[in-house]
């Protein structure tokens, strides 16, 4: 094969130069003598020309054979040229985040956190997140539609300045009891039961204590159903859900032909997205950003009744997540703001002072609450609900009789309310009126109107029965407990924590608390000399109380310490058993018990009850006993004492005490924790 060379000359039809010796007497060709041993110009154009031939014939033979997809190339450029000049017009905008339409330094100190984001951006969001519907999300309801939200977990502690009663248990019968938490779940946190403190009010099986249950709130781009909330009765009477298999279907009927509330005026239907934005941030939990939103809304419609409840709700949510009581009452403030301005709908007026009255009581002002309902009844003259929310406001503040005149108004206009007749039937049992009170406890909870499904109503109701000698008593305990208002039969304690190890009767190695028992065994003298010491020479009694738990006889006591505080001056008067206890917080920390001496007469009969929680237990150090006559059933199973011995039993059982017996019986009372409460728990437990 000819050399490549030769091939290349050939195809240009060159003549070969003739050789020329160089100085070193080398032959060498012209052309590379000329250019000093280098390429010459034209060598270069030829492999210039080869190779753009080259370039050519492989494009003919690229196109000709369809080697390259040139439709595929062509739409890569496309979008290689589109997303660039995304880029090239401001992507970064992602990052605007003070709405001025660039990326700046203002923006990145507001996704830093240095600065808060405008709220003309915030509305601007949640207006644009809210015009946009997922594809299978339900289509959001009308102006008047009203979807209740969950309770609001009022999780902080309510201020109240008033003292607590301190008066011992026994004698806290003979009125209404307004405490309502039905179970205390044993959890690691402080629950919202154990926090809330309202006055406290004598009356229901041993205690006093509040539940209060927050209203619902309206969905962003709805309104709440006004009728449908139990507020305030919530704050009396806790309700569970209702049963529709246990409604009766014209009553059922009723339900559902109740009319949606009207929040919006005229003027509000046209700021109606504006309004629904702001309250699409509280509904997220944006609380801060909502009261941001809703100000400015006040501040550009300061006439709109709807802008202002926004703004109470958002500010309530507030305190609620600052657990700031100030905040609370600067809500309260605003609800009322809200109900004054013109042209409010009828429907937001009764909402905003029933949310008013509602946080009044949750802060403790009871008197403030009853005025707001007040204005609310003066209202709203023929709704009936308003006025039973005006009977609980009534028994808050301990005016049974004013309750009583407001129940007796509902009844003489709506016989068969329910709600009324189970709170009037109450009031009677708590004078003493106990066969006149169980046509009524009875007739409203067969009702199942709201607010009736009670445990303390099946326990009044059974009692009243029980003592009229009606063994029906333990139908109406067995539904409770069906209702899961009891843990059984026998343990109808309302204020519990679930899990607790129950059974009547304790030996004192099943409590744990030995070194307790002993000392009181090892020193009982001690503690009955000192307890003769205090006692009336004249009567044979302790401080006289009154009770409601005595079907005949006297029975009276001398307390020592109550609900983990320590009575001082008693304690001066007996110091060697106040000395014995002090090494024993068990005892003296036990907020949920007493410590006290108990002396009962001859001829005394108390009649079956049950404490008010299982969080205890109760020691009974016996110092004088009669030989004969004296005893006490738990249960089925019936003991007696006997002096210098302990007996411990679980009090939240039915028991009954009999005093047969010719001369006076005289024990100690000692109320401990139960054993397996934890540490956490006995330090947030509520007192009772």
């Amino acid at each position: 094969m000819a050399p490549r060379k030769n091939f290349r000359n050939q195809a240009k039809k060159e003549v070969k130069p003739a050789a020329v010796v160089n100085k070193n007497g080398v032959k060498v060709e012209a052309s590379v003598a000329a250019s000093g041993g280098g390429f010459s110009g034209t060598k270069i154009f030829t492999w210039f020309m080869v190779l753009a031939l080259l370039g050519v014939w492989s494009s003919v033979a690229v196109v000709w054979f369809d080697l390259v997809d040139y439709d595929n190339v062509i739409e890569r450029a496309k979008e290689f040229r589109f997303n660039f000049s995304e880029v090239l017009q401001g992507k970064l905008s992602a990052y605007d985040a003070d709405g001025d339409g660039d990326f700046d330094v203002e923006d990145a100190k507001v996704l830093l956190g240095l600065k808060e984001r405008p709220v003309s951006v915030l509305l601007r969001e949640a207006k644009e997140e809210s015009a946009v519907k997922e594809p299978d999300a339900v289509p959001p309801p009308d102006d008047d539609a009203a979807v209740p939200l969950p309770p609001i977990s009022d999780d902080f502690i309510p201020d109240d300045s008033r003292d607590e009663a301190t008066h011992p248990y026994e004698d806290e019968n003979n009125a209404i009891d307004m405490k309502g938490e039905l179970v205390e779940k044993a959890q690691p946190q402080q629950t919202l039961e154990e926090s809330k403190q309202y006055k406290n009010q004598p009356g229901s099986p041993e205690t006093k204590e509040t539940e209060a249950e927050s209203v619902p709130e309206p969905e962003a781009d709805v309104e709440p159903e006004v009728e449908s909330v139990p507020e305030l009765e919530a704050e009396f009477v806790p309700e569970l859900k209702e049963n529709a298999e246990d409604q009766p279907k014209d009553k059922l009927k009723e339900k559902a032909k109740k009319k949606k509330p009207k929040l919006l005026n005229k003027f509000e239907k046209t700021i109606k997205t504006e309004i629904d934005a702001a309250e699409k941030l509280r509904k997220k939990g944006k609380v801060e950003e909502a009261v941001r939103a809703f100000e400015t809304l006040v501040l550009q419609y300061p006439q709109s009744p709807r802008c202002r409840y926004g703004k109470a709700l958002a500010e309530d949510g507030l305190a609620e997540k600052m657990l700031s009581n100030d905040m609370l009452q600067k809500a309260i403030g605003t609800y009322k703001e809200a109900s004054e301005l013109p042209n409010a709908t009828p429907d937001l007026i009764k909402a905003t002072l029933k949310k008013r009255a509602e946080r009044q009581q949750f802060l403790g002002r009871m008197r403030g609450a009853l005025a707001t309902l007040e204005k609310l009844v003066q209202i709203f003259p023929e709704d009936m609900a308003l006025k039973n929310d005006l009977g609980v406001a009534h028994l808050l503040i301990g005016d049974n009789n004013s309750a009583k005149r407001v129940y007796e108004e509902v009844l003489a206009t709506a016989p068969s309310d329910g709600f009324a007749k189970v709170h009037y039937g109450f009031i009677l049992k708590s004078e003493n009126k106990i066969a006149e009170s169980i046509p009524f406890l009875r007739d409203g909870l067969e009702s199942g109107d709201p607010g009736t499904d009670d445990g303390r109503f099946y326990f009044h109701l059974g009692d009243a029965l029980q003592r009229m000698g009606d063994d029906s008593a333990y139908k109406w305990y067995e539904r409770g407990h069906q209702r899961g208002h009891f843990a059984s039969v026998w343990q109808r304690s309302l204020y519990n924590v679930d899990g607790l190890k129950a059974q009547p009767w304790w030996t004192p190695k099943d409590t744990g608390y030995m070194d307790l028992v002993k000392t009181l065994e090892r020193n009982w003298r001690i503690i009955r000399d000192e307890a003769q010491s205090v006692m009336d020479k004249t009567t044979g009694l302790f401080v006289p109380e009154e009770e409601n738990l005595r079907e005949k006889g006297e029975w009276g006591q001398f307390t020592l310490w109550q609900q983990g505080k320590k009575a001082g001056e008693s304690c001066r008067s007996v110091p060697k058993t106040c000395g014995l206890l002090e090494r024993y917080p068990e005892a003296t920390g036990c907020k949920r018990g007493q410590i006290k001496f108990s002396v009962m007469q001859p001829g005394t009969h108390v009649w079956p009850h049950t404490g008010p929680t299982n969080c205890r237990l109760r020691m009974h150090l016996g110092l004088v006993i009669p030989k004969t006559g004296c005893k006490i059933r738990c249960t089925n199973d019936t003991r007696a004492w006997e002096e210098g011995k302990v007996l411990i039993f679980d009090d939240s059982f039915e028991h009954e005490v009999w005093q047969d017996a010719d001369s006076y019986r005289l024990i100690f009372i000692v109320d401990v924790w139960h054993p397996e409460l934890t540490q956490y728990q006995r330090q947030t437990l509520s007192p009772i």
